[in-house]
């Protein structure tokens, strides 16, 4: 199956795991394996699924050459946590995915994404009121009204809210957000969400905040090209953020 490029518009995160596990289930090698004096027909092990995607991932347009093995054992995690692959005894649903020769396979259904669908567009004559059919005492028949009489107490306070005082109106100057201020935005709310997304009480038992650089999230953010690549400031130490984009984009 050939490889698309999945350029950006709506949907993207979507349509790049769906492509993305199209090109697993049509390319990865099926075969029989032993297992404790058993066979198992068109099955893979875990070693030879991160070898395949591995090597799919390094050459895909849409990702870097510079994926690593452990980002891939990460994607399959997320592979077997929803369902995409499942053990040869049909479990799945955590990510206890590791690289060694425990068997796998794929489900029998389509593990894709569906994509949102819109409310369908319902399109409404709207009836206005033909006036000169409506009597000229029809509204006063329909709604009570008291007559209000007046006197000079009741039109003082009528008088007193319409035009009394109104009080002085107060320019409040607000403090210049400074560059720091705003890399704390993105970093906190980054950190917020993703505990969210977890169901965490705390992110310290898996990420060390302190080492997190706001930078690279601001980067990653505003800084990408027509296809969504992320444009890297130093070509020379650069990473894949792409692909680490791409797993926090999964994990939404």
């Amino acid at each position: 199956m050939e490889a698309r490029l999945v350029g950006p518009g709506p949907y993207r995160a979507t349509r790049l795991w769906n492509e993305t596990i199209e090109l697993f289930r049509g390319g990865m090698p099926l075969r029989k394996h032993r297992c404790h004096f058993k066979s198992y027909e068109r099955c893979f092990t875990a070693s030879e699924a991160v070898d395949w995607l591995h090597r799919l991932l390094r050459h895909n347009q849409n990702f870097s050459p510079e994926v690593t093995r452990a980002q891939t054992v990460q994607l399959l995690k997320k592979f077997l946590k929803n369902h995409v692959i499942e053990d040869i005894k049909g479990r799945w649903g955590k990510e206890d995915f590791e690289d060694n020769n425990h068997l796998y396979r794929f489900p029998p259904f389509s593990p894709l994404k569906p994509y949102p669908k819109r409310p369908p567009f319902r399109k409404e004559i709207i009836k206005f009121p033909n006036w000169d059919d409506i009597e000229k005492d029809t509204f006063q028949e329909c709604i009570p009204m008291k007559p209000i009489t007046l006197n000079s107490e009741m039109w003082f306070k009528r008088h007193s809210i319409a035009i009394g005082e109104v009080p002085t109106c107060r320019l409040v100057h607000r403090r210049q957000l400074t560059e720091a201020d705003i890399e704390e935005i993105w970093k906190s709310m980054t950190l917020s969400h993703l505990q969210k997304i977890l169901g965490l009480d705390s992110l310290e038992d898996v990420l060390d905040t302190k080492s997190v650089n706001p930078k690279h999230i601001i980067q990653n953010v505003y800084h990408i090209n027509k296809q969504g690549v992320v444009i890297l400031e130093d070509k020379a130490s650069k990473r894949s953020h792409l692909f680490l984009l791409f797993l926090f984009q999964m994990l939404c």
